[in-house]
C-alpha cells in the first residue's frame, strides 16, 4: 500500500523551499515514510519573467509587484528569518531574478530517466537562493543534471525540448483546474489540499489522518459462545 503525495511548486518561490524542508521534517517522523510516494509537478509564479532579469530581487519585486521598497525589504527580511529556522540560508542580495521555465523541463528529464528528482530540486532550490546562481543558465542547469545522472547531451537537450516543455505546461494546467492559485501546495491521495509552506505539525497531521484513512482495517473476529476451550496448537506448543 502507498501513500501517493502530488506537490506543485516553482523554484523561484521561497516559500516552496521552506515548505519543503517542513513536508520533509515531517515525512522523517512518519512511521510508515518507506510507503509515501512524491511526485513533485511544475508550476510557474511568473511565466513572463525573462530568462534572465538585469533588476536584482528587491527592483523586481518593486517593479513587478508594485510594492515600497521598504516593504519589500522587511518580506525578505521575514522570509529569510523563517529560513534560516528551518536550516536555509536565502541571499536574497545575490539572487538571480530567472525564468523557471528550462529548470521545470530539466526536472522532466530527470524524472523521465527515472532519477532522483527530489536531489535535482534540492540543486534547483538552493543554487537559486543561497548561492546566487541563474536557474535559467545553461552551464548550470547541466551541472546540476550531470551532477544527479543525466549525461551532459540529455541535460543540453532537456534544455531545448518541446517534449518537456509541453510536459511542464502540462502541469500548470492541471494545476489551474484543480484550483491551485499559489504555491508550494500538497494534495494527498488525490483528494485532500494543502497550500502553502505550513508548520510541519500539520504534515504530521494530515500524514497520520491520510494514512489511517487508507490502510486496511484489521480484521476483527467475534468468538462464538462456547468454542473457547476447544483443542487448538499455539507457538507454545499443543
Amino acid at each position: 500500500m502507498t501513500l501517493n503525495i502530488d506537490i506543485w511548486s516553482d523554484i523561484a518561490c521561497p516559500w516552496c523551499f521552506i515548505g519543503k524542508r517542513r513536508f520533509e521534517k515531517a515525512l522523517d517522523g512518519f512511521g510508515a515514510k518507506d510507503q509515501v510516494s512524491v511526485t513533485w509537478h511544475s508550476y510557474q509564479l511568473d511565466p513572463t519573467l525573462p530568462e534572465r532579469s538585469e533588476l536584482s530581487e528587491h527592483e523586481y519585486l518593486e517593479q513587478a509587484k508594485g510594492m515600497p521598497a521598504n516593504q519589500v525589504a522587511a518580506m525578505l527580511a521575514h522570509v529569510t528569518e523563517v529560513a534560516r529556522g528551518e536550516g536555509l540560508s536565502y541571499d536574497f542580495d545575490s539572487l538571480v531574478p530567472a525564468n523557471s521555465m528550462k529548470a521545470h523541463q530539466l526536472l522532466h528529464a530527470v524524472k523521465q530517466a527515472g532519477l532522483d528528482v527530489d536531489a535535482v530540486k534540492e540543486a534547483l532550490l538552493s543554487a537559486h537562493f543561497e548561492k546566487g546562481e541563474a536557474i535559467s543558465d545553461e552551464e548550470v542547469l547541466v551541472r546540476i543534471g550531470t551532477d544527479n545522472g543525466l549525461t551532459e547531451d540529455a541535460a543540453r537537450a532537456a534544455l531545448v525540448s518541446d517534449e518537456l516543455n509541453a510536459a511542464v505546461r502540462a502541469d500548470i494546467d492541471q494545476a489551474s483546474a484543480i484550483g491551485v492559485s499559489g504555491v508550494p501546495f500538497f494534495v494527498f491521495e488525490g483528494k485532500y489540499g494543502v497550500s502553502g509552506a505550513q508548520d510541519s505539525s500539520v504534515f504530521t497531521q494530515v500524514l497520520e489522518q491520510v494514512w489511517e484513512e487508507i490502510k486496511p482495517a484489521t480484521p476483527s473476529f467475534i468468538t462464538i459462545p462456547g468454542t473457547e476451550n476447544a483443542p487448538a496448537c499455539g507457538p507454545e506448543g499443543c
